[in-house]
């Protein structure tokens, strides 16, 4: 049985992510600090009668990672596939952004994914059976609002992160990519008792070609693309996003 392991992937997008590769018969390994949403997740793979664990762990946290690690080739074995998604954002005016969550924010978005990929692909290398990973960018790493500049930021660097590791780790037959979202909305892929269905207006829809709001399934089926249907493919930012950032937009 393959093993996908999947950062933040109790509520939002990694739920998404595990639900999807679940489905296709993975056991599955999430690292996320929510403790009820993450036994949410196992409960719900654990119905489909297949393996899965979750370890409450911060991916800003060295330790933690490792811990989750060991963990996942103890129960379930070598992830075959590694999703880099977990993220945070600090919004905040640029001339107020204070350097301690700067720091925070590039501790879990970029020095997180580059920890857990390291992890991930020592197990990797040492079984000799190559792999997959795929890291969750963003098209924030391309086009910005006012006072991202940290969260643009690490995802800017994770889009290069990206191409060097895919050069460093194509010996030992492991893919890296990409995956930048646009809008996805979430609201309804979290902890049962905060999800609630959202709402977008006939604008919102609009901005997008596909004439609609993206939602989290469209990533998990980008990265099962990425990590089963493309063995080709190495080193490439895949942008789901419906269009939008390449409609241009003029205000009324």
């Amino acid at each position: 049985m393959k093993v996908i392991a999947v950062t933040g992937g109790a509520q939002g997008i990694g739920r998404a992510v595990a639900y999807a590769f679940a489905t296709r018969g993975y056991a599955v390994s999430i690292a996320d600090p929510a403790d009820d949403a993450g036994a949410e997740v196992v409960d719900a793979i654990h119905r489909l009668g297949l393996p899965a664990i979750h370890e409450t762990a911060d991916v800003g946290t060295p330790a933690d990672i490792g811990r989750w690690m060991e963990r996942t080739a103890a129960e379930l074995g070598c992830p075959d596939v590694l999703v880099n998604n977990a993220g945070i954002g600090r919004r905040a005016p640029f001339l107020e952004l204070t350097a301690e969550d700067f720091d925070r924010v590039v501790a879990v978005n970029l020095r997180g994914t580059f920890l857990c990929s390291q992890a991930a692909a020592r197990c990797m290398a040492a079984r000799g059976q190559g792999g997959a990973i795929v890291n969750i960018a963003s098209t924030r790493a391309f086009m910005s609002e006012p006072g991202t500049e940290a969260y643009s930021a690490t995802k800017g660097g994770i889009v290069a992160l990206t191409h060097a590791m895919a050069i460093s780790l194509g010996p030992q037959r492991i893919r890296v990519n990409c995956v930048s979202p646009g809008w996805i909305e979430t609201a309804d892929w979290q902890y049962s008792a905060r999800a609630h269905k959202p709402a977008h207006s006939e604008r919102d829809c609009e901005q997008h070609p596909v004439g609609r709001v993206g939602v989290p399934e469209d990533v998990a089926e980008a990265c099962v693309f990425l990590a089963e249907s493309a063995p080709f493919v190495t080193g490439q930012n895949l942008v789901v996003d419906g269009g939008m950032t390449v409609k241009m937009i003029y205000e009324e």
